[in-house]
């Protein structure tokens, strides 16, 4: 069960860092594509923002402690800090990479969840999967023109 909550653990702080990395490029996203962009990261942020409670709950349902200090998430997550502010199409690619570790760690987290038939947590997971790999095709096609 440890490996399942220091995955869930993982999960929580990636999820938590893509989100604000999300939010940072809401904020400061320019260009002529502006709005769409603005709109598009917005809702992104926004709904990754409504999945982080959940997943710490599902930490605790486990009998565990959900992480909660920005070093702990820092030590805990793949995703970077970012420091500068880069274009728009660099953001979509630098958040698209991002989803690909959010999705890796959500993956390794199904993984050992169904391995110790904690199928609801299986279940919920998968859902977050799912709404990921939709993300990665919208990053995906912001990159074609």
């Amino acid at each position: 069960m440890e490996e399942l909550i220091n995955r869930m653990k993982t999960v929580l702080a990636t999820t938590f860092s893509f989100y604000l990395k999300a939010q940072n490029f809401h904020w400061n996203v320019e260009g002529i594509n502006f709005p769409q962009y603005h709109d598009f990261f917005g809702k992104l942020y926004e709904e990754v923002h409504g999945a982080i409670d959940p997943i710490a709950e599902q930490i605790r349902a486990l009998d565990a402690y959900a992480p909660g200090s920005l070093q702990r998430f820092k030590e805990l997550s793949s995703i970077t800090d970012e420091n500068t502010i880069p274009s728009a199409i660099i953001m979509c690619q630098r958040l698209m990479d991002d989803n690909d570790k959010v999705i890796s760690d959500l993956m390794f987290a199904y993984n050992e969840a169904e391995k110790q038939k904690q199928l609801g947590l299986a279940n919920f997971l998968q859902d977050r999967i799912d709404i990921h790999k939709k993300y990665r095709w919208m990053l995906k096609s912001t990159q074609r023109g």
